[in-house]
Formats: structure tokens, sequence, C-alpha cells
């Protein structure tokens, strides 16, 4: 298979599951759209893995325990510049409700925080990591980008690959320091296990205090 398709395909499949979500209330106004999310990480999880074998740069599990400590420590930044970097201006529209997992009565559905902070930590961060480091950011480097060593990646292509990724946010400011943090972070250990865990550290902290404050907005 192309090494572009296989890597494109779990991020398309989550984008077009996305615009699913917007489309569905109007289509069936009495289906809780907050279900949809399940099967979007389901249905993404899925294609990884029947794609993991092409998926060269995840074959080795290993992290120097420096590189994990650098993961561990870039994710968490991300998460204290997401939570700052709020004001209006730096949003792409209005902020919404968010992924409110309460009822009517405001208790909280447990298994809906526990399909969307997995989803988040453990799905979301390999899918757009494959996408967005791992292909599109060699890719804007180099066309035969699986021959191209990461610490070779030029600032360019970092750059624009951040910058199109912090299109693919509300929090667009926020999306584009992630985005550099996470490619810079790739650039830097040359294991695309750095920005992937780092990227889950972001999104399961972001869940636990977004459950923790009830600022479902981030969400």
């Amino acid at each position: 298979m192309s090494p572009i398709f296989v890597r494109s395909l779990p991020f398309g499949l989550y984008i077009a599951l996305l615009v699913l979500e917007g489309l569905l209330p109007g289509w069936a106004p009495g289906f809780d759209v907050r279900w949809l999310y399940p099967v979007k990480v389901g249905l993404v999880a899925l294609a990884l893995m029947v794609l993991w074998r092409h998926y060269t740069e995840l074959k080795s599990y290993g992290l120097p325990l420096k590189h994990l400590l650098l993961s561990l420590a870039v994710g968490l930044v991300v998460l204290v510049l997401w939570i700052k970097l709020d004001a209006a201006w730096m949003l792409m529209g209005e902020a919404g409700e968010g992924y409110n997992p309460t009822d009517e009565t405001g208790r909280i559905d447990w298994l809906l925080v526990a399909f969307r902070i997995v989803g988040a930590a453990l799905v979301v961060p390999i899918m757009e990591e494959l996408f967005w480091r791992s292909f599109l950011q060699r890719w804007v480097q180099q066309s035969d980008f699986l021959t191209l060593d990461p610490a070779r990646i030029g600032f360019k292509a970092l750059l624009i690959a951040s910058a199109l990724f912090a299109v693919e946010h509300l929090q667009w400011l926020a999306g584009l320091v992630a985005g550099l943090a996470y490619g810079w972070l790739y650039i830097r250990t040359r294991n695309l296990w750095a920005p992937v865990i780092a990227h889950g550290v972001t999104n399961g902290a972001l869940g636990v205090y977004v459950v923790a404050t009830g600022r479902w907005s981030f969400w």
C-alpha cells in the first residue's frame, strides 16, 4: 500500500466522522451525538490495527529514559499552555459547549468520560502523529519521506506542518504551539513514540482537568 495512504486513512476517517457528528443533529434529532465519539475512536483504532504492519516508525517500542522524561515534560507544558491560550482572539470562531458528558440534572455519565479520555489519550495521538509528524512534516521536507531521518527535518517543514495542525483546532494558537512542540520532539528524539507519548499526556491530563473543573469547552 502507499505509505501516504496508510498514514492518512485513519486521520481521514476521523475527520469524516467529525463532519458526520456535525450533521447528525439535523438528520437525526433524537440521537445523542455524544455516543458517536466511541464509534469514531473505535473505527480509527480498528484501522490502525489493520494497517499496523505498515507503520515501520512504530515498530521499536523503546525510548531512552531521557527521551521519555522529555516527552512527559513536553506533554505537560503543552497542557498548561493549552489551558492558558484560550482568549477570544486565539480561537477560530466561538467556543461551544464542547463534549459535555452530563445529563439534565448535571450528573456525569462516567462511561462517556471513560470513552473520551481513553480515545483522546491512546487512539488520537497515534493517529495524528502518524499523519502530521511522520508523514506530513517529513513529506514537506522530502517527497520520499520514509527515507528521511527525522533529524534532517528543517524549520520550514516544521512550521508548515504545525500551522496546518493548528488549523485543525478551535484554539489555533494553542494548536500551533502544540504542533511545534511535538514536531520539535520528533526531530530531537528521531522517534515517533516521543511525540505520541507527549500528545497522549497532554490529552489525557487535559481530560482529567476538564472533568475536575467542568470546563467542557476544552473538549
